[in-house]
């Protein structure tokens, strides 16, 4: 049987400014908290995020 442990979230985002950066990093530090997939498995999968800046 499968059993999922752990999700990793890579968001890859183009065309954002240094200003937007700053921004994006700091949304991407709670919007699992607003997310309500991720509240409802938050007890038993651990759940992480990167973001990464494409050009």
């Amino acid at each position: 049987m499968l059993v999922v442990k752990r999700i990793h979230v890579t968001y890859e985002l183009a065309g954002v400014t240094a200003e937007q950066r700053e921004t994006v990093e700091r949304v991407l530090g709670f919007h699992a908290d607003h997310c309500p997939v991720a509240r409802s498995i938050a007890g038993s999968i651990a759940i992480t995020t990167e973001v990464r800046f494409v050009t």
